[in-house]
């Protein structure tokens, strides 16, 4: 080819690679706009010309249902193409289905070799989620040290789980030095963007005074934004804190019954068993041994050997109900299984 054709051959490729910019450009600002049929008229016909940034984005779209009928099957095809050629989007997508099972058999090997694909170019999900395949030693051998060095890639990037994750391993010094400072200034960027968890998290540390001075308001402070965001834990905490009167907070065993109350109609057991107990002795709410023996059963069921113990006797000696032996001695022999299975928990 003379120099004449070879810089007309250029040019036409130029202006293909600038149409493509365009059309995926456009498809974008329509799919962002929530036009989803505007928005496959510009990728499928770039997608089928092999344009990698189209074929990702039908993958998606097929993945999610998005102007298209659910597909996992035409999600993993555009997926899969687009993949091949090195974008980003579609090996974190191809990690996602192989991880989840979606439109293959799920394999956690393969789920963990795409997101290291998208991790390596600095997808900050991708390296959240190899992170958590290491954590967990799944697909992977674990390693909370690899972990937590995936983990920091993504939280330095903003990704809220990453930050949460990171802290809670620098609060229990997995795979980092045990550092509770390091633990919360992670929680407290991971608060900023609402995890309820790292909220919870931070409420704890004041609360028990870890690496920090302990202190009953601002742990209550914190517990409270948790509890507002539907954190279960922290609805318990809260019980708690008012239960015993810690960290300069005044004991108010009535405060601590609402908190119970809240947390155990979540199913919690511990705040199951918590009420069960206060309508036991009657603090903070009228004694009830019927109500009491209602909780004890609840937090009993979920394998609480306390609460089934307390069940128990209060079957034996007919506190609230009529005395029930044969009751009795079944929720006496849980308890006693219940212990024998926790004394030889790894």
């Amino acid at each position: 080819m003379n120099i004449a054709g070879k810089a007309l051959a250029t040019f036409f490729m130029l202006l293909s690679v600038s149409v493509a910019h365009a059309g995926n450009a456009n498809g974008m600002l329509q799919y962002a706009a929530g036009d989803y049929s505007a928005a496959l008229k510009e990728f499928k016909p770039l997608a089928e010309k092999g344009d990698a940034v189209a074929q990702a984005k039908l993958g998606q779209m097929y993945l999610l249902g998005s102007g298209v009928p659910q597909d996992d099957a035409q999600a993993l095809a555009w997926s899969t193409k687009a993949a091949e050629q090195g974008n980003v989007d579609a090996e974190f997508v191809m990690g996602y289905m192989y991880f989840n099972g979606r439109g293959v058999a799920r394999d956690d090997r393969l789920a963990a070799e795409w997101f290291r694909r998208a991790a390596e170019k600095g997808d900050a999900e991708a390296q959240f989620n190899l992170g958590l395949m290491y954590h967990d030693g799944r697909g992977l051998l674990h390693s909370d040290e690899a972990a937590a060095s995936w983990f920091s890639k993504s939280a330095e990037q903003g990704d809220v789980q990453a930050q949460y994750a990171l802290g809670v391993l620098y609060a229990e010094g997995r795979g980092v030095q045990k550092d509770v400072v390091t633990a919360l200034g992670w929680f407290e960027k991971a608060a900023a963007q609402g995890s309820a968890p790292a909220e919870f998290r931070i409420g704890m540390i004041y609360d028990l005074g870890l690496g920090v001075k302990q202190d009953g308001e601002k742990a209550v402070s914190w517990y409270k934004k948790a509890a507002e965001h539907g954190d279960t834990n922290a609805i318990y905490a809260l019980g708690s804190v008012f239960d015993d009167g810690r960290g300069g907070v005044s004991q108010d065993p009535k405060t601590a019954v609402s908190w119970y109350q809240k947390a155990a109609v979540r199913g919690d057991a511990d705040a199951e068993h918590s009420l069960a107990e206060m309508y036991f002795t009657g603090r903070g709410v009228g004694g009830n041994d019927r109500e009491a023996l209602s909780w004890y059963r609840r937090a009993a069921e979920q394998g609480d050997a306390d609460a089934q113990l307390n069940v128990a006797v209060i079957y034996d000696l007919g506190l609230g109900v009529a005395p029930n032996p044969a009751e009795a001695q079944t929720w006496y022999l849980k308890a006693q299984q219940s212990r024998m299975l926790a004394s030889v928990a790894p």
